[in-house]
């Protein structure tokens, strides 16, 4: 029925139409949000488990790092390939990230490489202690500075290539790989408990300088890829399942290292082109 040449039905479906786009836009952005969520739930699940202190639950904190990564790499892509990306997300995603991939690998790191050898070798591991949870902090606050940065300053300069740091589910990853390696079994020599202190610093350090680190978010995944990619693809995740411990601390070992020796590999160049010939 029309009245004047305009469907009435036809208006106020064209005026409801902005509210009903305004609402399912809005409820779109549930769906990157909900990723976060589950990489902060996996963060304090792995921060109530090391609190437990058994060799299984040490295990379980790292796998609950590790999947916490996987979540917190979902939640960005969701957003930009639904273009739902906000000020809110970031914000909240940078104070997930707090819990996952500073607290949670703190706490982790603390409890399955000081506290049993403290216990093991007390009174003479009483500095070990106390330099353990300084460590410890060291890492948080680090974690906390390199993810302000980012939200300022973003990516390095020159595009989407390079992380500016080491990004912080990396450094993260290298402590929860190295407990799964370990089969959840904390360090009980005085020892290499100071090399684990040196690693977490050397980590917490790597997060807020400014050595480049591949992002991998310039790779084209949504286009045709070689049939080798496949082949590589599917042999990684079969060595990840078949032989995870192995393979995660590996993968992760030579990413954490990739930033400065490819760092050195710039400076030797830059030195030897401006030599005078």
């Amino acid at each position: 029925m029309e009245f004047n040449g305009i469907d009435p039905i036809g208006h106020e479906e064209s005026a409801r139409r902005p509210f009903r786009n305004h609402r399912l836009r809005r409820g779109v952005y549930i769906l990157p949000s909900a990723f976060t969520v589950a990489n902060m739930l996996c963060g304090y699940y792995a921060i109530l488990a090391t609190l437990d202190g058994k060799i299984t639950d040490f295990d379980n904190a790292a796998m609950a790092i590790g999947l916490a990564w996987l979540f917190d790499s979902l939640d960005g892509r969701i957003a930009r390939a639904m273009k739902t990306e906000s000020e809110f997300g970031k914000e909240f995603d940078s104070l997930a990230d707090i819990v996952s991939f500073g607290v949670a690998p703190a706490f982790l790191a603390y409890a399955w490489g000081i506290r049993a050898a403290a216990a093991a070798n007390a009174p003479e591991a009483l500095h070990l202690t106390q330099l353990g949870w300084l460590i410890g902090f060291v890492f948080v606050a680090c974690c906390a500075w390199r993810l302000a940065r980012f939200n300022i300053h973003g990516m390095a300069p020159g595009g989407n290539r390079y992380f500016a740091g080491m990004p912080t589910p990396a450094a993260a990853g290298m402590i929860a790989a190295t407990v799964h390696f370990a089969h959840g079994h904390p360090l009980e020599d005085v020892r290499v408990s100071f090399l684990w202190l040196a690693l977490v610093v050397g980590l917490g350090v790597l997060m807020s300088s400014t050595i480049r680190y591949f992002s991998f978010k310039d790779l084209p995944l949504t286009r045709r890829q070689p049939s080798l990619a496949v082949v590589l693809l599917a042999l990684l995740v079969g060595a990840v399942v078949y032989f995870s411990h192995q393979t995660l601390l590996l993968v992760t070992a030579v990413y954490t290292a990739h930033g400065p020796v490819m760092q050195l590999v710039r400076t030797v160049r830059h030195r030897l082109a401006s030599r005078p010939a």
